[in-house]
């Protein structure tokens, strides 16, 4: 496996790649790696010749008061997982390297990034779209993959590439979870014990919903209500936010759900804010 913390190094490695004619798929993080993340590397290896990895902790989705510098790391221990797996290379740059002095152009998708999550963080899916173009122009990769657990992240970067005729396949991949039911993230390393344990609550809420439209006709309104009356069931679960949206425009649902539904949570515990999802289905009527 190959390290590379240059751009002129990575770019050298990729143009080499698809000289040869070989299929690059990438993985962007921001490290401190789980088995989530190495799912997505699973899925890159099954249908790519060659997985590159990146590891980048980006300032610029990060608002003035959250957790950059609080945020985990341990890159020596993420390299070793990934040598592990079988990637090919990291690319591991600088802050320096990846925003040369004077940087200041932005991509961002104007509807898509202001709702929901981009309400609650302005300015976030604008330094996500920002940093994924360059890491794309960098790695020129023809397989991206992404977590479904960041769901408006996944469709904030489908429509990027959509929108800016960018050559490379966007793969989403399903959550992967604890034991306990709780979504993989490098932030449930920033909970307290007993913050961890009742984040758990995310998942259950999400749970109930989805058994309520197996047998029944439901509203939004009526599954954003099961949701919120399960998570207030935990003391320590702060409630940011709780949205039943369209599953691929995010448009919101007026009325009956007819169509699939994402439910999207932002819930605090402590000072970690946690997000979560699942995509819920209708129960269609039978025809008389």
């Amino acid at each position: 496996m190959q390290v590379c913390e240059t751009k002129l190094d990575i770019f050298a490695l990729q143009t080499g790649y698809r000289k040869n004619g070989l299929k690059i798929g990438l993985v962007p993080t921001m490290g401190f790696l789980h088995d989530g993340h190495m799912e997505l590397v699973r899925q890159a290896r099954a249908a790519c010749d060659r997985v590159i990895v990146t590891i980048f902790v980006n300032p610029t989705q990060f608002g003035v008061n959250e957790d950059l510098s609080s945020y985990p790391r341990d890159l020596e221990r993420d390299i070793a997982m990934l040598n592990a797996e079988g990637v090919d290379a990291v690319f591991t740059p600088s802050l320096q390297e990846m925003y040369v002095p004077g940087s200041e152009t932005i991509i961002e998708a104007t509807r898509l990034s202001r709702i929901l999550i981009g309400r609650l963080r302005p300015g976030h899916f604008r330094g996500v779209t920002t940093i994924v173009a360059k890491l794309f122009n960098i790695c020129q990769p023809d397989r991206a993959y992404f977590g479904e657990k960041d769901y408006q992240q996944l469709q904030v970067i489908k429509r990027m590439v959509r929108d800016l005729d960018i050559p490379v396949e966007i793969c989403g991949v399903p959550t992967v979870r604890e034991t306990d039911g709780l979504a993989m993230s490098s932030r449930n390393a920033m909970l307290g014990s007993k913050e961890r344990q009742a984040a758990v609550i995310l998942s259950q809420a999400l749970i109930a919903a989805e058994e309520f439209c197996l047998t029944n006709r439901v509203s939004a309104q009526k599954l954003s209500q099961i949701i919120r009356d399960k998570i207030e069931t935990e003391p320590l679960a702060d409630i940011r936010s709780i949205d039943i949206r369209d599953a691929v425009t995010l448009a919101p649902i007026r009325g009956t759900l007819n169509a699939p539904a994402a439910a999207l949570l932002a819930v605090g515990f402590g000072d970690v804010l946690l997000i979560d999802q699942k995509t819920l289905h209708a129960k269609l009527s039978v025809q008389q």
